[in-house]
């Protein structure tokens, strides 16, 4: 299962909030609201989330083993 936990944390530490992605960085209300219910994103999305937080992929999610 993917974990979008370290994207939250990532927000934190970078002092930015959902607004300024959707307002400065042109990312998607869909696309946080696919991330806070843990719904699978595309690489496209994941690269445009990593360009605008400046971050590594595993700054935005983690593989969480099933049980």
């Amino acid at each position: 299962m993917i974990s979008y936990d370290p994207f939250w944390e990532t927000l934190k530490i970078k002092g930015i909030t959902g607004y300024a992605l959707i307002n400065k960085h042109k990312i998607s209300n869909g696309t946080l609201y696919r991330i806070r219910k843990g719904a699978p994103l595309s690489t496209v999305t994941i690269d445009a989330l990593c360009e605008a937080l400046g971050c590594k992929v595993e700054d935005i999610m983690k593989h969480v083993p099933s049980k």
